[in-house]
């Protein structure tokens, strides 16, 4: 890479709020959304909690044809990129249509809009299908209408790596600015929580089949017992440097460097080797040394033998050194929003970095038994310097991503 790559505006909407300031401050906090699952009736089912995004409503942000022809997943990653574009300050018009592109990531697709869509095939008929159907569910659904919202004709594209896709839109978006884009809009968004949706995930086994809200995802404890879903997603504006001072921007971090390995689905003792890899990858893209790094935001997968994996992925970079660095999975507080989650994780590692704060892994406690002396921040956020953040992430069929991320310098200082 020879283009340096920053990222200017956040956008975000988790289950914790809507906008980056309260998503952030909810962070901060440790606060926790996990609630009962209400966007379905789900008796008859093992899930019963679940991370809904309270409080949104798409006519407050979009036009009413957007509405009526997209998935609540589109509408999330729509609102979110106009967030990131008035955190950065640009307007696309600014720059060369050509220049500025968009990638998204999904895991789920639409399938809230899927569903109602083959209700109505099967209690009236094929006619009652409607034409947005074949648009609507796909996963670069939300790729194309941000294209066409804002006139990006640049390289634009989506990331179906399960999980870790938000993290892998980050790095995509950062290799077309090398190629010489100059601006992108990056990450991703899930509304994954339609019953279809949800009993295509019951044979994995990793849901949590907790039935206390402040129970139901506890990751790195020996309380764990799988996962909670959660809706929400992150997008950024990640641009050249030098074109983003030009336009007297200010850069909020620098993204330097990205790894990605594969290792199978559900082979969660291959994950530890395949995660280690991912983060080497990544450090030496970055040229950052282990001993560099600030923070690790975690995977935090909530199944023993995944946390297991992940702390064994950790030591296996950090060596004696892991019990020091503060590791932090702030989507305990959230939920797992699939491609949206790590897409999360990247506006809340910027935000830390600059404000030189770790939130912490909300709902786990300081006296719970954490696997293997893992270095967890806990009950309160750390007022700490940080500096370089690592972010991990994995998909259930064996994705494996890592992504380093710098406070940007602030002005008078030297990167």
């Amino acid at each position: 890479m020879t283009r340096r790559t920053v990222i200017t505006g956040v956008g975000a909407i988790a289950p914790t709020g809507i906008g980056i300031d309260l998503v952030w401050k909810a962070a901060r906090e440790g606060l926790c959304a996990i609630a009962p699952l209400t966007r379905y009736d789900p008796r008859g089912t093992p899930l019963a909690l679940a991370g809904e995004i309270r409080g949104f409503e798409p006519l407050e942000h979009l036009e009413g044809r957007i509405v009526a022809q997209t998935d609540r997943f589109t509408h999330l990653a729509l609102a979110a990129s106009d967030m990131a574009l008035r955190d950065a300050c640009l307007s696309p018009a600014e720059l060369p249509p050509y220049s500025f592109g968009v990638v998204t990531a999904s895991c789920a697709g639409g399938v809230e809009f899927g569903q109602q869509e083959i209700q109505r095939l099967w209690s009236k008929g094929p006619r009652h299908v409607g034409p947005y159907q074949s648009i609507a569910w796909f996963y670069a659904a939300s790729t194309g209408q941000i294209s066409l919202r804002h006139g990006l004709k640049g390289p634009s594209g989506v990331l179906v790596t399960d999980e870790a896709g938000g993290l892998d839109a980050v790095a995509y978006a950062r290799r077309e600015i090398d190629r010489g884009a100059a601006a992108m809009l990056a990450g991703g968004a899930e509304a994954p929580l339609s019953p279809f949706s949800m009993a295509c995930q019951f044979g994995h086994g990793l849901l949590s089949a907790e039935r206390r809200a402040g129970r139901g995802y506890l990751p790195f404890t020996e309380r764990a017992r799988g996962f909670v879903p959660a809706e929400g997603g992150a997008m950024v504006v990640v641009e050249e440097a030098r074109a983003a001072a030009a336009r007297g921007a200010e850069p909020q971090a620098e993204v330097l460097g990205h790894g990605t390995t594969f290792t199978g689905a559900r082979r969660f003792d291959r994950s530890a080797e395949g995660l280690a890899a991912a983060a080497r990858i990544a450090l030496a893209e970055a040229d950052v040394a282990p001993h560099e790094v600030d923070v690790v935001f975690a995977d935090a997968l909530g199944v023993p033998e995944a946390d297991a994996a992940e702390v064994a992925a950790l030591r296996a970079v950090f060596g004696a050194r892991l019990r020091s660095v503060p590791v932090t999975a702030p989507k305990s507080g959230t939920g797992r929003a699939y491609s949206g989650a790590a897409a999360l994780d990247v506006a809340l590692a910027v935000r830390g970095l600059r404000h030189g704060v770790i939130p912490p892994t909300p709902r786990v406690g300081a006296t719970d038994p954490a696997l293997h002396d893992l270095n967890l921040v806990t009950g309160r956020a750390r007022t700490v310097p940080v500096r370089t953040a690592l972010l991990l992430a994995r998909g259930l069929t064996g994705n494996n991503s890592a992504l380093v991320l710098r406070r940007s310098p602030s002005e008078g200082e030297t990167s």
